[in-house]
C-alpha cells in the first residue's frame, strides 16, 4: 500500500510572520496617525517612568529614614532600661551568667512582642565577635544577620550605630520574617564582670517594604492608565486632524483619476475648513484649465485630421500634374527640368509628411488598431537594413545586423514594428557621421527586443526623454538628409505603446546614441525587463 504524499502548506509560519512584519511596517510607514500616537505614548511612558522612579526614591527614602529614626530611638530606649537595671544590680551579686540571662531574656521577650529580635555579643576583651556558642539570641536568629562591618565597629568601646543588613533566620519567627532589616547596636558593662557587652536589635523592614511594594503597584497602575488616556487623547486629536488630510487625499486622487468635479466638504471655520475652501477652488481653477487645454487639443486635433484629410484631393491633383512634368522633364530646358525634379522630390516628402499626419490622428482618435502576427525581429533587422541600405551608402555608413542563429518572435503588427525599427535606423543615419550602425537583437521566455546603436553626435542631457516629443529637434540648424518629417520618433513611440511595449534612447555628446525597442512575447503580458541593456556595452563609464 503506498503512503500518500503530503501536500505542503500553502503558507508556513514564517511566511505568515513575515507578511505580518510587512503589513505592520506598511501601516507605520503611512498612518500619521499611529506615529503621533506612538511618539506621544513613548515620550509619556518616558516621562511616566522618571517621575515615578522619583517618587519610589522619594517615597523609600522617607519611609527607610523614618524607620530608622524609630528603631535607633527604641533601641536607646531599650539599653537606657537596661542600664539602669544594671546600676541598680547590688555589687556583691557576682554571677556573671546569672546577670547577663537577667539582661537580655526581659529585652528578648520585649521582642517577640514588639517585632524585634536582640542579641548579646561576647565581652569585648574576649573578642566581640559573634558565634553559636558565645552569644545569647532570640531563638531562630541566625547571628550572621549582623553584618560584619557593625560587627568590627563594637571590637572596643563604641557609641550606638546601626546597618542595613539582610535577616536569616534557623527556623521560623512568629512576626518576624527574613528578608531587609535595621540592626542597631549598644554597649553596656555588667557589674559582675565589669566587662564591656554589646547588644545588638534586629528590626525588620518587611512592612516598609510592602509599603513600597503597594506604593509601587500603586504607581505602575496611575502610570498606565494615564498612559492609556494620554493615548486616546493623542488617538482623538490627531484624528480631526488626519480625518481632513485623509479626505483631501482621497479627492485629489479622484481628481488626478479624471473625476474634476469633485470637491472637499467645508464645515466650521477653521484653518482646516480655509485649506479645503482653498482646495476647491484649486480643483475649480484647474478644472477649468484643464477643460480648456482639452478644448484645445480637441480642436487641434480635429484641425490636424480635417486638414490632412482635405489635402489629400488637391494634393493627387497636384502629383498627377508633377508626374507630366517629371516624365516630359527630357525635353524641356535645363532649369525647368530640375524645376520637375524638384517638384516630384518635394511633392514626395509632402505625401510622407501628410501620411504621418494622417498616423498621428488616428492615434489622437484612438483608432489604430493592431493587426498582431508572430513577428521574428531577426527578419524585421535584416529587411529594414536591406531597405535602408541605399540611404546608408549615400551617408558613407554600414548598417549591420547583430542577431541569434534562432527567431526572436513576438505577437506584434508588422508594419507598425518595421516602421518603428526603420524611423530608428533612419534617424541614426542621419546622425552616424560616417560611422558603423549596429541593429542588435535579442530575446528570452517573456520579451523580445531591438537596440539601433550608433557612434554619431549622440544626446545631451535630457534630451533622451525629449527625443520623442513631436517635431523636436537637437539641434535645429542641422538637416535631415533623410527626407524626414519630424514625426517619425512619435508615430515610433505611439506604435510602441499601442503593442504595450518599451522605446527608450540613450545617449552621451561625442558618443552616440543607442534606441531600444522591448516588446511582450504576448500582447497581453506586462514587461518587467528587457534582454537587451539600454546602455551600450562599449559606452564609457563617466566619473
Amino acid at each position: 500500500m503506498s503512503t500518500p504524499l503530503a501536500v505542503p502548506s500553502a503558507s508556513t509560519p514564517l511566511d505568515r510572520a513575515s507578511h505580518a512584519v510587512r503589513r505592520a511596517l506598511t501601516f507605520w510607514r503611512r498612518s500619521i496617525q499611529a506615529r503621533v500616537v506612538a511618539s506621544t505614548v513613548l515620550l509619556s511612558a518616558i516621562v511616566v517612568g522618571i517621575v515615578g522612579a522619583f517618587l519610589m526614591q522619594q517615597t523609600r527614602d522617607g519611609l527607610v529614614d523614618n524607620r530608622v529614626d524609630q528603631v535607633v530611638a527604641e533601641a536607646e530606649n531599650e539599653t537606657a532600661d537596661a542600664r539602669k537595671k544594671l546600676s541598680a544590680a547590688p555589687g556583691i551579686d557576682v554571677d556573671t551568667s546569672g546577670q547577663l540571662d537577667d539582661l537580655i531574656l526581659p529585652i528578648i521577650n520585649r521582642g517577640a512582642s514588639r517585632g524585634f529580635a536582640a542579641i548579646l555579643s561576647p565581652a569585648v576583651d574576649a573578642g566581640g565577635r559573634l558565634s553559636g556558642g558565645g552569644a545569647k539570641f532570640t531563638q531562630g536568629l541566625d547571628t550572621q544577620s549582623v553584618p560584619e562591618s557593625l560587627q568590627r565597629h563594637f571590637e572596643g568601646t563604641a557609641t550606638t550605630a546601626w546597618a542595613f543588613t539582610s535577616i536569616e533566620t534557623t527556623r521560623e519567627i512568629p512576626g518576624f520574617p527574613e528578608g531587609p532589616g535595621i540592626v542597631v547596636g549598644s554597649q553596656v558593662t555588667l557589674p559582675a564582670d565589669n566587662n564591656t557587652y554589646t547588644l545588638y536589635y534586629v528590626y525588620s523592614l518587611d512592612e516598609e517594604r510592602e509599603t513600597l511594594a503597594l506604593v509601587g503597584r500603586a504607581l505602575v497602575t496611575a502610570g498606565a492608565l494615564l498612559l492609556l488616556l494620554v493615548a486616546g487623547l493623542a488617538w482623538v486629536v490627531a484624528r480631526q486632524v488626519v480625518t481632513p488630510v485623509r479626505m483631501a487625499r482621497r479627492v485629489a486622487e479622484r481628481l488626478a483619476a479624471g473625476h474634476l468635479q469633485e470637491r472637499l466638504r467645508v464645515t466650521g471655520e477653521d484653518d482646516l475648513a480655509r485649506l479645503a475652501t482653498s482646495f476647491n477652488q484649486m480643483a475649480s481653477n484647474l478644472q477649468k484649465q484643464i477643460r480648456q487645454l482639452e478644448e484645445l487639443s480637441r480642436l487641434q486635433r480635429r484641425f490636424v485630421s480635417d486638414v490632412s484629410h482635405e489635402l489629400r484631393t488637391p494634393l493627387t491633383t497636384v502629383r498627377m500634374a508633377g508626374d507630366v512634368l517629371h516624365d516630359a522633364r527630357a525635353g524641356f530646358e535645363p532649369g525647368t527640368a530640375r524645376a520637375a525634379e524638384l517638384l516630384q522630390t518635394e511633392l514626395d516628402r509632402f505625401e510622407r509628411l501628410l501620411a504621418d499626419l494622417l498616423e498621428i490622428s488616428s492615434f489622437d482618435a484612438g483608432a489604430a488598431v493592431l493587426e498582431a502576427v508572430d513577428l521574428n525581429l531577426v527578419d524585421v533587422a535584416h529587411r529594414v537594413a536591406d531597405t535602408t541600405r541605399a540611404l546608408a551608402d549615400q551617408r558613407d555608413t554600414r548598417v549591420l545586423v547583430e542577431g541569434p542563429d534562432h527567431p526572436c518572435l513576438a505577437e506584434a503588427d508588422v508594419r507598425r514594428v518595421e516602421r518603428i525599427v526603420r524611423n530608428l535606423v533612419t534617424n541614426a543615419i542621419d546622425h552616424a557621421e560616417s560611422h558603423d550602425i549596429h541593429i542588435l537583437v535579442g530575446g528570452d521566455e517573456h520579451s523580445a527586443a531591438i537596440a539601433v546603436r550608433d557612434h554619431g553626435v549622440g544626446l545631451g542631457p535630457g534630451e533622451s526623454a525629449m527625443v520623442f516629443n513631436r517635431f523636436w529637434r537637437a539641434d535645429p540648424a542641422r538637416a535631415r538628409t533623410s527626407g524626414g518629417t519630424g514625426l517619425g520618433l512619435s508615430i515610433s513611440l505611439e506604435d510602441t505603446h499601442l503593442h504595450g511595449g518599451w522605446l527608450q534612447a540613450w545617449g552621451r555628446p561625442g558618443e552616440g546614441s543607442q534606441f531600444r525597442l522591448t516588446l511582450p512575447r504576448k500582447l497581453s503580458q506586462p514587461l518587467r525587463h528587457s534582454p537587451l541593456p539600454l546602455v551600450p556595452v562599449d559606452a564609457k563609464e563617466t566619473v
